[in-house]
């Protein structure tokens, strides 16, 4: 009971965070201005064609990433784990390089979806890498972060490289997606990111009860009835889904699903019934907020997103650290 309260409390939160976002920004409004205003008003305009598809992309990358984070975290019984750390974010955002510099030439329904069909494939590489060498390393934190790091340091190499080959323009882009941005939302690919994440999610829920099996450890989820290597695979073909479609619209936004999974069990505990909308909701909250930061803070200047979710999650990964130091001594 005490755990609806809370998922409630955070949807009412969320709610009232996404109105609040969307009338902030270089030109201020209001919902008693745009009630009283014409449809043809330009406030209008820049309500429905710019802060409505910027928070509601914000809400649905926010919840992607976070439970991404949170799947991740529990497949690999590893309280480090996170899309950015272990590479995952790196190899998606390789893979969207590769279409940025070498683009194909595509039919115009195709090449919409090309970002999010690169980005996928990407991260879902990377993430079954991973899970390769956490399966060796036998849940051993140092060498997985380390794996991590080594991923995170080739497939920034590899970008250098494109981008040194890259034209102006598609250097910018590459220097906008390492930053992290939602500056490009717009209504067409609001609606790519909604038809592949919100299905997403919705499957991860009905694993819950999987993952908590896979707390137990192997040996034990599959005396429990569990098919083990199966669940495994969905789990990371879902969560590489989610991760890549995040980054192919906004390039790499790091920490999110480290810092939100962490507080969530704080507040509802580690059942997974209750952590992956917890997740959702706390995610989609504090990227929205971060966002709504990145667009005032230095008017009429925009600050990259994932810079600001940087400053707040270095901090909190350096305490999660010395939280695990302490405890092995």
């Amino acid at each position: 009971m005490i755990n609806l309260r809370w998922l409630l409390l955070m949807l009412v939160s969320m709610l009232l965070v996404m109105v609040a976002a969307a009338n902030f920004g270089a030109m201020p409004l209001s919902l008693r201005g745009l009630w009283q205003a014409p449809f043809s008003d330009i406030s209008w305009q820049i309500w429905l064609n710019i802060r409505l598809p910027r928070v509601l992309l914000a809400v649905l990358l926010g919840m992607a990433l976070a439970v991404s984070g949170a799947v991740m975290q529990g497949l690999f019984r590893n309280p480090l784990a996170d899309p950015g750390l272990l590479g995952i974010s790196s190899g998606a955002g390789l893979a969207v390089a590769v279409a940025i510099v070498m683009p194909l030439a595509l039919p115009a329904v195709i090449a919409l979806w090309l970002p999010t069909i690169a980005a996928f494939t990407g991260s879902l590489l990377v993430t079954l890498l991973i899970f390769s060498f956490s399966q060796l390393a036998r849940g051993n934190l140092s060498r997985l972060l380390l794996i991590g790091i080594a991923i995170n340091a080739l497939c920034g190499a590899a970008v250098g490289v494109l981008s040194w080959l890259s034209n102006d323009q598609q250097l910018r882009q590459l220097s906008l997606w390492g930053m992290g941005s939602l500056s490009q939302a717009q209504w067409p690919s609001l609606l790519v990111c909604a038809l592949l994440i919100l299905p997403g999610l919705l499957l991860l829920q009905t694993r819950a009860r999987q993952l908590n099996l896979l707390q137990l450890g192997d040996e034990d989820a599959h005396y429990m009835g569990l098919d083990v290597k199966r669940s495994q695979r969905q789990l990371l073909v879902l969560s590489a889904l989610l991760v890549g479609t995040a980054v192919s619209v906004s390039g790499i936004i790091g920490f999110v699903g480290l810092v939100v999974p962490h507080v969530m069990r704080f507040c509802l505990g580690s059942d997974h019934r209750w952590l992956l909308p917890g997740s959702a909701l706390a995610g989609a909250i504090l990227l929205l907020l971060a966002d709504t930061l990145a667009r005032t803070v230095v008017i009429p200047a925009e600050m990259p997103v994932g810079l600001l979710t940087s400053l707040i999650g270095g901090p909190w990964f350096l305490w999660l650290i010395l939280r695990q130091q302490r405890g092995m001594d």
